[in-house]
């Protein structure tokens, strides 16, 4: 596939979940497009279009390691995200980078995800976490922040904070990982 068939598909109206197998296929045979199809996420953003940072999130859930790359592209765009359509890929993505760094101690991640890298998806995450966003977004937003925190010792008490004070009114989604996000800090000692 080349860049301009990507483009094409992406853009060719309304996608299903064949055609983003297929196309998360080609692009983990063609590395070489996670850069224009990450370039069409932001494209598709400012069109409240999901394709593209649907497929970007299913590439990552896939090989993680094809974002490096573009890392440094990826997390200065985390706040110009508009559509919740695109943050909430994001946001998922974000997540699986908190685990690779923190939970599986990946060395790839370790050395990639900077200290600033580090810091600005934490503002990111409690910026999602406390606007008005879908709650995958803001489950996926407290999952970072909890792993987040390991590094930044602010995270943890606001965290729990925000969490106790947004619980009552909170979907049960929200709920479910809330209480289990309080209990991990509880057992932290927060």
């Amino acid at each position: 596939m080349t860049v301009q068939e990507l483009h094409r598909q992406l853009n060719a109206g309304r996608i299903n979940k064949p055609d983003v197998d297929r196309i998360v296929a080609h692009v983990l045979a063609s590395p070489e497009l996670v850069d224009p199809l990450f370039k069409e996420v932001f494209i598709h953003d400012k069109e409240d279009n999901f394709a593209a940072s649907w497929i970007f999130d299913h590439v990552m859930r896939k090989k993680l390691e094809l974002i490096v790359p573009i890392l440094n592209d990826f997390i200065e765009g985390l706040d110009q995200m508009q559509s919740e359509s695109s943050i909430r890929p994001m946001a998922h993505i974000c997540q699986l980078l908190t685990q690779a760094y923190y939970r599986a101690k990946r060395p790839l991640f370790r050395n990639a995800l900077s200290l600033a890298y580090l810091e600005k998806m934490a503002t990111v995450c409690f910026d999602w976490l406390i606007e008005e966003h879908k709650v995958a977004t803001k489950v996926f937003a407290m999952t970072s922040l909890l792993y987040l925190g390991e590094t930044f010792d602010w995270i943890r008490p606001e965290l729990k904070s925000v969490l106790e004070q947004h619980l009552p009114q909170g979907s049960a989604g929200f709920q479910n990982r809330g209480i289990k996000i309080l209990n991990k800090l509880k057992k932290l000692g927060y």
